[in-house]
Parts: C-alpha cells; sequence; structure tokens
C-alpha cells in the first residue's frame, strides 16, 4: 500500500513539474464560423414550400400508417405546420432575410412514405419564386409521423387508505412517436440545390395508474410533445443557413524572458494588449529561439484583435525566419480561418 502511494505522489509530482516547466500557456477565444449551408448574400427574400401532403396514388398507404400508427386527424399535417412556423420563425429573428414567407401551393405533393421527392424543374421553382419574389425556396420535402405503445403491467406496493403498503397491480403505457422529415433548399438564381437533409429524431411520453385507461392518457399528451418536438426540427434546420460560434483554444508562449513572465501575468488578468507590449521588446533579441516566440506570440495578439492578415504574417516570420514549428501548425489553422472568413463575408454583406 505504501509503495503505491509512493508511486501516486511521484506521478503527480511528476505532472506538477511538467506543468510549471511548460513553455506555453492555453487560451480560449471565440470565434465566428461560417455557415454549413452557403447562401450568398445577394439573395434576400425566401419562400417556404409545403411538399408533405401525400400525393392521391400514396393515400391509401397513408390511411394504413395512420391507423397502426394510432395517429389522430390532421396529426402529420399539423406538424409539419409547426415545422414551417420554426423554420421561418428562426429565419427571421437572425435578420439573414428581408422576408421570409410561407408559399401556400396544394398542387405540391410528395410521394410519401418518408423519401425525397424529386427535385421540382427549374421552370416550376422559378415561376414560384418570380410570383412571390423570393430568391431562395425552402421545402418540407417530406413528414412523417410513426408511433409505437408498450404496454405492460407489474406489481408495485402502494399505501392503502390506512397507510399500509398492500401490493397493487400497476398498467404503464409508453407511447413513442418517430418524426421523419426532410429539407431540401433551392437556389433560384444559380439554379443549384444547395442542401438536402433528412432525419429522425424520437419524442416519448409515459403513463402509469393502477387501471389501463389511466396508463393510456399518455397518449393525450404527446400531440403537444411532438408539435413542440417539430417546431424545433424546423428551428435547427434554418441554423444550418447562418453564421455560429465557437470556442477555440490556443498556445501562446509564456517563458523564455522576465518579459514573458511578466506578460503572461498581464494574459492572465485579460491585459493581453499590455502583454503584447512586452511580447514586441523581444522581436529584436539576439536569441534566435526568443525572437521567434515573440513573433509567434505577435500572431496571437492580432488574432486576438480580429486581424488574421497581420497574425498570418506574424506567424510565417516566426517559422520561416527562426524555425519555430509551433508558428507552423499555428500558420495553417490561420490560413483556414482567413478562408471561412471570406465565406463568411460574402454571407453576411
Amino acid at each position: 500500500m505504501t509503495k503505491n502511494y509512493g508511486k501516486i505522489f511521484l506521478i503527480l509530482f511528476a505532472s506538477g513539474l511538467l506543468a510549471s516547466c511548460s513553455a506555453t500557456n492555453l487560451l480560449t477565444l471565440s470565434v465566428t464560423e461560417p455557415a454549413p449551408v452557403h447562401l450568398e448574400s445577394k439573395g434576400k427574400a425566401a419562400g417556404i414550400l409545403n411538399r408533405s401532403l401525400q400525393a392521391p396514388q400514396n393515400e391509401v398507404i397513408d390511411a394504413i400508417d395512420k391507423i397502426l400508427s394510432v395517429e389522430g386527424k390532421d396529426f402529420d399535417k399539423d406538424g409539419a405546420h409547426e415545422s414551417i412556423l420554426g423554420l421561418q420563425n428562426e429565419l427571421t429573428k437572425n435578420n439573414r432575410f428581408s422576408s421570409v414567407k410561407i408559399i401556400d401551393d396544394s398542387t405540391l405533393k410528395s410521394v410519401g412514405l418518408s423519401v425525397f421527392p424529386a427535385p421540382l424543374p427549374w421552370e416550376t421553382v422559378e415561376k414560384i419564386a418570380t410570383e412571390n419574389q423570393v430568391d431562395y425556396l425552402f421545402e418540407l420535402s417530406f413528414y412523417d409521423t410513426d408511433t409505437k405503445v408498450d404496454y405492460k403491467t407489474a406489481t408495485v406496493e402502494k399505501a392503502n387508505v390506512l397507510g399500509i403498503k398492500v401490493p397493487v397491480i400497476e398498467h404503464q403505457a409508453t407511447v413513442s412517436t418517430l418524426i421523419k422529415n426532410g429539407w431540401r433548399i433551392y437556389d433560384v438564381r444559380n439554379r443549384n440545390i444547395l442542401d438536402e437533409q433528412a432525419s429522425n429524431n424520437v419524442t416519448t411520453a409515459v403513463g402509469r395508474g393502477i387501471n389501463p385507461v389511466k396508463a393510456v392518457e399518455a397518449v393525450l399528451g404527446r400531440k403537444q410533445n411532438v408539435m413542440q418536438l417539430s417546431n424545433t426540427l424546423g428551428a435547427d434546420y434554418a441554423l444550418k443557413t447562418l453564421p455560429y460560434k465557437i470556442r477555440v483554444s490556443r498556445d501562446y508562449y509564456v517563458k523564455g524572458t522576465s518579459n514573458f513572465e511578466i506578460g503572461k501575468r498581464r494574459a492572465q488578468t485579460g491585459n493581453w494588449d499590455g502583454a503584447a507590449e512586452l511580447w514586441k521588446k523581444e522581436l529584436t533579441n539576439k536569441d534566435p529561439e526568443i525572437a521567434g516566440r515573440a513573433c509567434y506570440n505577435m500572431a496571437i495578439i492580432n488574432e486576438i484583435n480580429g486581424n488574421l492578415d497581420a497574425a498570418v504574417n506574424w506567424a510565417a516570420k516566426s517559422y520561416s525566419d527562426y524555425g519555430d514549428k509551433l508558428a507552423l501548425r499555428y500558420l495553417n489553422v490561420l490560413k483556414n480561418r482567413q478562408y471561412k472568413q471570406q465565406q463568411l463575408e460574402s454571407q453576411i454583406q
């Protein structure tokens, strides 16, 4: 036992020693990523089409499916509408578009069976876009729900009127609803389908009671759950067309001279510009390792301040002139950020 404690102490001591001797510290910063689905900034108006209604030849199959799935009247229709509302609300509140309108066209049907219908002919897309003055068409290609009920009984103990616990039969009903939906985006100007996405999501309701009727009351609450989830799914799809923020980590040098040591403490208090003043003093250091670290840290401060071009130049100098290997990895990260920044600017101008 004593030997094990000794080993643990040595491991912890070695880990602490390595951390204290590290030449770098870690910082995190927030960066804005371009939208996963690229929409040109020229397009300012969007329309939303609902093609999830069943085509006549598939109505019989859909009717059977509704019976087997314990679905209510207009259940899928209401869920599809909620998804469209969620998409519209999210696109509108983020100010990406000058207008987002729901386009009613009962002639647009899907094949049903939870599969993508064939894309609309471009002549049809352009006609709809011209009539409604939109640049992009978001299409709810299909929407369908399947519901399964799992019913069972179990023996549990419950207190009677005298407070005495007695065994009783408890009825349990678990109602799971699978929501299947698919989205498509048409770029009208460039005659291009920008995205297709299908997803399956499940919402579950559970009911318990001393009789079957009480247990199956879970079914009564499932529609609200499905409508809420459907709205969220529409909103989530809208987010694919919008820039988003993430946290990224960066290493910066904190050792080499007293200026790096003091700069570390300034950075820890949030005074990054004050730290940069000290790093600048080491740019002309005769020791190439120190000068390379100073150049690297200048790249860091420029990225923090949003000047990616200058950051790239400093990182390149750190590697090319002083051979700092960490700078080469950082240079590739910065060039990737430059590329994404160009995408971002094209989306938000």
